[in-house]
């Protein structure tokens, strides 16, 4: 099992203990229940922990010399919004989950496999399609050419960058009749409406957006996108993609059962069975649970001795600790600064 789907189900393990407790009373000068999660993350080189409730910031702390403006490199993380993006050009009418790649990449028509296989099977990394090397990301055009279809579509997960890449290529051409690119498509459809401006988004030679792993955001950056998600697709109202679409992103395949459309899942019958995750190198991790209301953003340089298990113990007996949230979970202004 690939670590980080791993990681995952320990920590929906973690999680099996949970158990709602009646608040302590607070007074100005109480720690926070959180506190112990943040001092247990700074020890291990922890760099930020946020955690949100009911769309609310309960406690943001910022450890080892790091600021709330820092920006920090989400590597994997950032193919998360790669699946958003994927079912919001499913809402706009111009692509569907299971149509064949090859129609678009017409390339890929001689090919016996890599004909076969769909945009769905490629997000959900099933598609035969080699991952490549992590961290060495090609061109969308170089991805398309050099793309090596080494199973047939749907046998076996095969994790890495080239398929997303690939996917970038696809949607270059589903948008260029429209003249609009990539870049402008994600920030008009998501980034915009959810007032998310990243500082720095690494980009190919060609100018195009990296999509496996090229966004460096601020924690309360990336908890934005964490909160639309957690919100079923909507933001300030407006539903920017419909629930149904939305929870495409979070089925499984039989290929691998905790992955879904760019997200990590728990697959187990392990409590809440709802926990979704996006994960970068280096612990940076969105924790996404609905069934509590539940937000956590955790940015680390973490060494091996980190436990996940460990922390989100802390959390969630920090969690029980917090008056349960209002019934509907709300984008806040403080998610929005």
């Amino acid at each position: 099992m690939n670590p980080l789907a791993a990681t995952c189900l320990a920590v929906a393990l973690a999680m099996t203990g949970f158990a709602h407790a009646q608040p302590e009373p607070a007074g100005k000068s109480s720690p926070s229940p959180f506190q112990p999660a943040a001092d247990y993350l700074r020890t291990c080189n922890g760099h930020a922990l946020l955690v949100y409730r009911g769309g609310q910031l309960v406690f943001e702390e910022y450890l080892n010399d790091h600021r709330r403006d820092d920006l920090h490199r989400l590597a994997s993380g950032t193919k998360c919004f790669v699946g958003v993006l994927a079912v919001m050009a499913v809402e706009d009418g111009f692509l569907k989950l299971d149509d064949e790649v090859a129609d678009t990449l017409t390339e890929w028509q001689g090919d016996a496999r890599k004909s076969q296989v769909t945009i769905r099977q490629l997000l959900t990394l099933t598609s035969g399609i080699a991952g490549g090397e992590v961290g060495d990301v090609p061109s969308y055009k170089d991805a398309v050419r050099l793309a090596e279809a080494k199973f047939p579509p749907g046998e076996k997960f095969q994790y890495g960058p080239v398929p997303f890449q690939c996917f970038g290529e696809l949607l270059r051409r589903k948008l260029e009749p429209r003249k609009e690119s990539v870049e402008g498509y994600f920030k008009r459809r998501l980034l915009d409406p959810i007032g998310l401006k990243p500082s720095f988004w690494r980009k190919d030679a060609d100018g195009n957006p990296h999509l496996p792993s090229g966004a460096h955001l601020t924690a309360r950056e990336w908890a934005k996108f964490g909160l639309f998600v957690l919100n079923k697709g909507a933001w300030d109202g407006k539903q920017l993609v419909s629930e149904k679409l939305l929870a495409e992103c979070f089925q499984g395949t039989k290929a691998h059962p905790t992955y879904g459309l760019t997200f990590w899942l728990n697959a187990s019958d392990e409590r809440p069975r709802d926990l979704v995750m996006a994960a970068g190198a280096g612990r940076q991790k969105l924790y996404i649970v609905p069934s509590l209301k539940l937000l956590i953003v955790q940015f680390a340089e973490a060494p091996r001795r980190f436990q996940e298990r460990e922390l989100m113990r802390l959390v969630l007996d920090g969690l029980s600790k917090v008056p349960d949230a209002a019934s509907e979970t709300k984008p806040t202004p403080t998610a929005s600064k």
